[in-house]
């Protein structure tokens, strides 16, 4: 019998920008069998959601270059179960309002947190743009929602190969 993996996709969201993105993260990770996604605003995800995922792919709008203060929270609030965390997968989405509005370096900040929690981190796949993950200025286009599916199924695949 197949192990059933779960994948975290939250995301604090003001624009709907941040949400439509992990809307298609989700997309990729459900097409991969014996995967529960959970996509939760960062309101939405509780101790437990976090803690009993196999992976967890957060996103952020950009914020003075770093994460919403509402995704920090969630990392902040969930510490004490910093220590059960250690070699999930983790990886980050973000949007800005701005070319050079801080996309990576909003990335950067979410992937630090993921590291303080032992967390092994993935970028997104070669094929989409293989770098820190998947952002885009304004409202997601057309490449930028591929790129985000390719992006939930490669977390939801790694997932299942350390499961096995």
């Amino acid at each position: 019998m197949n192990h059933i993996i779960q994948v975290l996709v939250m995301y604090y969201s003001r624009s709907g920008n941040t949400k439509r993105l992990a809307e298609e993260i989700a997309k990729g990770v459900n097409e991969i069998p014996d995967t529960n996604c959970l996509l939760k605003s960062t309101k939405e995800v509780t101790k437990e959601d976090f803690f009993s995922s196999d992976g967890i792919i957060a996103g952020s709008p950009v914020y003075f270059g770093g994460m919403a203060a509402e995704l920090k929270e969630v990392f902040d609030k969930f510490v004490v179960v910093r220590k059960q965390m250690g070699d999930k997968i983790g990886a980050a989405f973000s949007t800005s309002g701005d070319q050079s509005g801080g996309k990576e370096t909003t990335m950067l900040s979410i992937i630090q947190a993921f590291l303080i929690y032992g967390m092994i981190i993935v970028g997104d796949p070669l094929d989409a743009t293989g770098h820190y993950g998947v952002s885009c200025t304004g409202k997601p286009d057309e490449n930028t929602l591929v790129n985000a599916r390719k992006l939930g199924r490669r977390v939801a695949l790694l997932v299942k190969q350390m499961k096995k």
